[in-house]
């Protein structure tokens, strides 16, 4: 059974986007578990401001199968996009498309000066040519597993895997 220590890995990720960052960044969370990534490395790495969250929401590729998913997932962006550097974060790449459909949706808000991913686990799988400018770990998961970063009361990391049941409908669901 795989086994992945997400407090270890977001140490890693911590790291890694203080090594992104330059003047001017701001993070972005991809809502769910980005956001909540992006949250606390807001406050760990002691950065100015408030971080950005942002829903795929609007831009998916499933819109009309999926519609509005769940509530409380919309778009927050307490800073001008437009010339800032941008370091979007998330908690599981797979597919790509979730990224592309942020990717829309932050253009939305303005042209950024850069846009690089920040992930705590690249899981493989790509359909689109998207990748992380830095990953806590990459691993190999068969379509029929999803996994899904959780978040204790107490704000400590861990990660659930599980059977997705409808694997080939919900392979870029976050």
């Amino acid at each position: 059974m795989l086994q992945l220590d997400a407090e270890a890995l977001y140490a890693e990720l911590r790291s890694g986007v203080r090594l992104l960052l330059q003047p001017q960044t701001v993070l972005v969370g991809i809502w769910s578990g980005g956001a909540w990534l992006a949250e606390r490395l807001q406050a760990d790495l002691a950065l100015p401001g408030q971080h950005g969250v942002i829903s795929s929401t609007l831009h998916r590729d499933d819109f009309s199968s999926r519609g509005l998913s769940s509530g409380g997932d919309a778009t927050q962006l307490p800073f001008a996009i437009e010339g800032r550097h941008i370091v979007l974060v998330d908690d599981v790449l797979y597919t790509g498309r979730t990224i592309r459909a942020v990717v829309n949706e932050l253009f939305d808000f303005g042209r950024p000066a850069s846009v690089q991913l920040a992930v705590l686990v690249d899981r493989g799988g790509r359909e689109l040519p998207i990748g992380a400018a830095f990953s806590a770990a990459r691993i190999s998961l068969p379509a029929t597993q999803r996994l899904s970063l959780v978040r204790g009361e107490t704000g400590a990391f861990s990660f659930s895997l599980r059977r997705n049941a409808n694997a080939a409908d919900s392979a870029g669901a976050p």
